[in-house]
């Protein structure tokens, strides 16, 4: 019975010991109260006079504390021999509780610090947007939201990774170190699980990004957490969620894992589309990154009240600063570039281009148009081309079935990349004659031998079966021979090609390539985008859809004759004439030098302007 009880006391003891440092303080604090009394007890008894002399049992007890907490305290003390000695071993006594205290303290803050440091503590924030994942692309959406909330008084923006918080911190420091107002905050955790999303508390957040982690089947990870999203008990309002999946064959899955709440792009289809259009005009690249990017020009929704009655054809010039290209019915579709005669109603929101909201304003009278020097655009026959798509990956099976479907009868694409890819080459395409070139695309005398100036436009392919860093190492060598080769041929031919990591595309500008497609800048651009405004996923489903409402670049002297002097309100409306509107125009002899390569957007509309021959209008139009 006696070693049962005193195991049950060992139990007990250990179970209090097992909940960390407060219960270390409290045994440490329990012994403590326990020497200063037995010892208060000790002098009271056998000393009488010396108890007497330090004011009874509260003077005694006083003492007995301080010489616990302070050794030194007991220098000076006078008494009996008695006396003296409790007063030493209370004063011994103390020095190993005291030390040990300020020991299991000392752990305890560390442990605390370190936990802190791990990220693991609930966060409560309110109206902040999530970005659940890690990749390169996290800097690239935390820099566009911070310029995205230069205006906001208090925003916060944070990141949930399996990574170290602190080497979370540091990279986001050193890539994005201006923060401007917008907070920045890091957790560490698994956004796979259930108990990890909680600490970011998505109640109340404003907006949810899932970026794609940088494994193999990426898109696995993408569609376990929308289904985690999904699948949540919500309170409150549901915040916007976005996401994107790098294959098309798993939009369908990552669509019925989000529900309808979520939006999930299509991040192949929609760089497989930027591709093929800018192969089609050189420019488009940089005027979709400046519609993107929240330092350019962006997309508004702008109710007008005092537009109400008119029709949107009559309406194209009314605005001071900014550009309509479509109207958003009330409680109805969003229409992109509508028929002129399209009339503006109650509860009618404008889509604008504009620099900033704050900067849309209606011009107090109408802009002079100059008749004389609009001209009529020729009837043009579409002429066959010839591409090169130089390289191979994935994606280059879907970019000639796309090219087929837009190109002229007849056009011819040559594929030159060391293996024949004998499917895309042997299947019949209706409008395109599809041929192989053996080629080594960062050889020289390779890339001379395809006998490079018969063709209009040769399009560059980055390979998927290397590092992402040394297939943009590869892509900067082809660059920059195709370019050698064009200077000495005398300019035959387009150069669009794709790139990894947008700070590889800085360096390649020095080749002069017409375009960069930079697919997963882009996509972090359009899903940043959708965060902050989710109803422009119609307007940018119409501009990167071949059937809808896109961007063109299309000659100046369609629309003004070379030469004279005009406004761009003379632009907008030669353009409107035409069923299109014109949004900017492209400097031909600016179209190498960054990083506007010439393209201005929204410009001032009453300000003499002179296009000539080599001048590009941005407009859009249905084609």
């Amino acid at each position: 019975m006696l070693a049962s009880l005193r195991a049950r006391v060992r139990y007990w003891f250990d179970g209090t010991m097992d909940r960390g440092t407060p219960a270390l303080i409290g045994w440490l604090g329990l012994a403590s109260v326990a020497l200063i009394a037995v010892v208060t007890v000790l002098i009271v008894v056998f000393t009488d006079e010396d108890a007497e002399d330090n004011n009874g049992w509260i003077g005694v007890a006083w003492m007995s504390l301080l010489r616990t907490l302070d050794p030194g305290t007991m220098g000076g003390d006078t008494g009996s021999p008695v006396f003296l000695g409790l007063m030493l071993a209370v004063t011994v006594g103390g020095i190993f509780i005291v030390s040990a205290l300020i020991g299991v303290l000392t752990t305890g803050l560390d442990a605390r610090i370190a936990e802190l440091r791990k990220g693991r503590s609930q966060l409560v924030e309110h109206g902040h947007t999530i970005i659940l994942g890690w990749s390169e692309q996290v800097f690239t959406v935390i820099g566009e939201l911070v310029t995205a909330n230069q205006s906001a008084r208090r925003s916060c923006v944070v990141v949930l990774a399996d990574r170290d918080k602190v080497a979370m911190e540091d990279q986001i420091r050193m890539r994005v170190p201006d923060t401007g107002q917008t907070r920045v905050i890091c957790r560490s955790g698994n956004p796979l699980k259930k108990a990890d999303l909680e600490l970011v508390s998505p109640d109340t957040a404003k907006s949810i990004m899932v970026m794609p982690p940088q494994v193999e089947d990426a898109d696995i990870d993408v569609i376990k957490v929308l289904l985690l999203l999904n699948n949540r008990p919500w309170r409150g309002a549901h915040p916007h969620i976005v996401a994107a999946v790098q294959d098309s064959e798993n939009l369908a899955a990552a669509r019925l894992a989000a529900g309808e709440s979520a939006l999930v792009i299509d991040a192949d289809d929609i760089t497989i589309r930027m591709v093929v259009q800018s192969h089609r005009q050189a420019g488009l690249s940089t005027v979709c990154t400046d519609l993107l990017n929240f330092a350019g020009n962006e997309i508004y929704f702008r109710p007008e009240p005092a537009l109400v009655g008119s029709k949107y054809g009559e309406v194209l010039n009314a605005y001071e600063l900014g550009v309509p290209i479509g109207v958003h019915k009330a409680g109805g579709p969003v229409m992109v570039n509508p028929p002129p005669d399209t009339p503006i109603e109650v509860g009618d929101s404008m889509i604008v281009v504009a620099e900033d909201d704050l900067l849309i304003r209606l011009a107090g009278r109408p802009y002079p148009i100059i008749e004389d020097v609009i001209t009529t655009a020729p009837e043009r026959e579409p002429v066959p081309d010839r591409t090169l798509l130089i390289g191979w990956n994935a994606r280059a099976t879907k970019i000639i079935d796309l090219l087929d479907r837009l190109a002229p009868p007849g056009s011819v694409v040559d594929v030159a990349a060391p293996h024949r890819p004998a499917h895309a080459v042997e299947s019949e395409r209706q409008n395109l004659v599809v041929g192989y070139k053996m080629c080594e695309p960062t050889s020289r005398r390779s890339l001379e031998a395809l006998d490079l100036g018969s063709y209009q436009h040769i399009v560059v392919l980055s390979n998927d079966g290397v590092d992402p860093d040394r297939a943009d190492d590869r892509t900067l060598v082809t660059l920059l021979h195709l370019r050698d080769i064009e200077v000495r041929l005398g300019d035959p031919y387009s150069i669009v090609t794709e790139m990894n990591d947008d700070n590889n595309r800085e360096i390649a500008q020095v080749t002069k390539a017409d375009d960069f497609i930079v697919s997963s800048k882009l996509i972090c651009l359009l899903l940043t985008q959708l965060a902050e405004n989710r109803d422009l996923y119609a307007v940018f489903a119409d501009l990167f859809d071949p059937a809808g409402s896109e961007v063109y670049l299309k000659p100046a002297v369609d629309y003004v004759r070379p030469g004279a002097e005009a406004n761009f309100a003379t632009v907008i409306e030669s353009a409107r004439r035409r069923g299109e509107v014109a949004i900017g125009y492209r400097r031909g002899r600016l179209s190498d030098e960054p990083p506007a390569y010439g393209v201005t957007l929204n410009p001032p509309k009453g300000v003499p302007l002179v296009l000539g021959e080599g001048d590009h209008v941005i407009v859009v139009a249905e084609d």
